[in-house]
């Protein structure tokens, strides 16, 4: 099977879109096509469907997924295994297009003599945290619920970016116009978030969020994608969403998209860095070094955030990034 047709599919199945995916894959959109053709034409199947907001999986799509996921992680422990010399930093993320992956953009920009491999497969945080352990990946990009005393012998964390939630809404919403709202007031829209998975730490998260305010978050819906969900709520006078203040937003200028603040509290999304103590990766030391000299001070009072992320116990095998 060829390795680049499934690395292709997968990108195409976290974007949404053909062309999106070319360009985190850095080719063309008809080498997409082409690849995913020959790839269908290989299974046999229909692994997508075209529609006017992207495109979706099929069921075959579906059932191939997270194969195809396995096959990539598989394929990269076995090159790994033979490759000589210092190999690339490899880091998780759960996509491209949230906070985290603009550190590690600004990590190699400071420190572009390192060869940096940003890996997208992981659904949720055991499974990056087991990757960890396994030497898979040297470090990961996750929210932990778990108390730090719970993490797995010889796994550190850091906290390294609270990334203040705003929320996201088209100019016919009637929150269109507002400066800045507060938790409370939101309580009386609907927050759609499609995408979510049941039992990842971002559902955790918003979860709490929800029970918190008394916020009503809709998951309900097909996910195809960023650029379907900026598309429904530019147009949408009762959808809205929640974005990060360091979300990097791309969709046409004529959507008119509204990022508004939320204050009194402000809730933040705890991102940490997750890595194995022993892993001896000398840009694994100069990742560290970076987040920890170009952590955004968010100390003062007026934020929230889970009880999970508040909880400090004695014993606990935290770190210093």
């Amino acid at each position: 099977m060829n390795l680049d047709a499934v690395r292709t599919f997968v990108a195409i199945a976290d974007a949404g879109r053909f062309q999106r995916a070319a360009d985190d894959l850095s080719i063309t959109q008809q080498a997409v096509s082409k690849r995913v053709t020959a790839l269908e034409r290989d299974l046999g199947v229909r692994l997508f469907i075209r529609t006017p907001q992207g495109v979706r999986l099929t069921v075959d799509g579906q059932a191939f997924l997270p194969h195809a996921r396995a096959l990539l992680l598989a394929a990269e422990r076995a090159a790994d295994s033979v490759r000589p010399g210092r190999r690339a930093l490899r880091v998780d993320v759960i996509n491209r297009r949230i906070a985290p992956a603009r550190l590690l953009r600004a990590f190699h920009s400071a420190h572009p003599e390192g060869e940096l491999d940003v890996v997208t497969n992981l659904l949720d945080a055991d499974s990056a945290i087991a990757a960890v352990l396994s030497g898979t990946i040297d470090a990961t990009f996750r929210a932990l619920t778990m108390p730090t005393r719970e993490l797995p012998e010889g796994i550190e964390s850091a906290r390294v970016l609270d990334d203040r939630l705003q929320l996201l809404t088209g100019p016919g919403h009637p929150l269109a116009g507002a400066g800045a709202v507060t938790p409370a007031e939101l309580a009386r829209y609907k927050i759609w978030m499609p995408g979510i998975v049941p039992g990842t730490e971002w559902a955790a998260y918003y979860d709490e969020l929800s029970a918190e305010f008394g916020l009503t978050i809709d998951t309900i819906g097909p996910n195809f994608g960023s650029d379907a969900l900026l598309e429904a709520i530019a147009g949408s006078s009762t959808l809205a969403t929640f974005v990060g203040e360091e979300d990097p937003l791309v969709g046409p200028a004529h959507h008119d998209l509204r990022r508004i603040e939320v204050r009194d509290p402000t809730p933040v999304y705890p991102h940490s860095l997750v890595w194995l103590g022993d892993n001896p990766h000398p840009a694994l030391a100069m990742l560290r070094d970076h987040l920890r000299s170009t952590r955004p001070d968010r100390s003062d009072a007026a934020i929230w955030t889970p009880t999970w992320a508040r909880e400090r116990h004695p014993g606990r095998r935290a770190s210093r990034v």
